[in-house]
C-alpha cells in the first residue's frame, strides 16, 4: 500500500517563509520530525518512509504553485498510487491563520494550485488539508499578502497546528480520510472561541 502527501509551496529562497508556502513547511517539519531527508528528483523534492507496513512519499512539487498538478499527478502514476491515498496540504486565506479543515474533495476555491491538481487528475476527488493563513490584507492586496512572510506572532500561532497536521499525516495514512476528519476537525471546532451577540 502506497500513499502520496502532496504539501504545495514555491520553490526559492524568496518564497521559503512566506504564507503561501504553508504546504512546504509542514512536510519540512513532519520530514524533520521523522529525521527524513528530501531528495530532488523530476518534478519535486521527495522522501519516502514506512508506517506500519505502508509507503509513504512525501512531495513538495518543484513546478510552482500554478503547475503544481504535473508533479502530482506524475508520482501517482510514477507509484502507481490510488487517488483515494493522495493527500495535498495547502494555504488558505478563506481559514483564519492556523486554522486547520480537512476534506475528502472539493472545488479550488480559488487556489492555482489546487486549480492545477483538479485539471491534471480530471478530479477533484482527493482528500485535502487546508491551511489557514488568515486575510488581512487590504484591497487588491491579496497576492503581497499571499506572498509575504510569517509575521513572528503568526509563526507562534501556528507553531502547534504544523505539529497537528503532522499528526494527521499519519493518521491519514493508517485510518483513513473520514476517521480523520471526524477526530481533527471536531478537535478544531472544539478550540474555536464561544461566539458572542452584540
Amino acid at each position: 500500500m502506497k500513499y502520496l502527501i502532496a504539501g504545495l509551496g514555491n520553490i526559492g529562497e524568496e518564497y521559503a517563509n512566506t504564507r503561501h508556502n504553508a504546504g512546504f513547511m509542514i512536510l519540512d517539519a513532519f520530514a524533520a520530525g521523522e529525521k527524513l531527508t528530501f531528495t530532488d528528483k523530476r518534478y519535486g523534492s521527495v522522501c519516502s518512509f514506512n508506517l506500519k507496513g505502508r509507503k509513504v512519499i512525501l512531495l513538495k512539487p518543484s513546478t510552482y504553485m500554478n503547475l503544481s498538478g504535473n508533479a502530482v499527478s506524475y508520482w501517482l502514476t510514477r507509484e502507481k498510487i490510488e487517488l483515494s491515498n493522495l493527500l495535498v496540504i495547502v494555504d488558505d486565506i478563506a481559514l483564519p491563520a492556523g486554522t486547520i479543515r480537512m476534506r475528502p474533495k472539493g472545488s479550488d476555491g480559488g487556489h492555482n494550485g489546487l486549480a492545477s491538481i483538479n485539471a491534471s487528475l480530471g478530479t477533484n476527488n482527493y482528500a485535502r488539508i487546508r491551511f489557514g493563513i488568515g486575510n488581512s490584507f487590504s484591497r487588491g492586496r491579496q497576492v503581497d499578502y499571499v506572498l509575504g512572510e510569517w509575521t513572528g506572532e503568526e509563526l507562534d500561532l501556528i507553531k502547534d497546528k504544523i505539529s497537528l497536521v503532522c499528526e494527521m499525516i499519519k493518521s491519514f495514512v493508517l485510518a483513513g480520510t473520514e476517521l480523520t476528519m471526524t477526530k481533527y476537525n471536531r478537535r478544531e471546532n472544539e478550540n474555536k472561541p464561544p461566539a458572542t451577540n452584540n
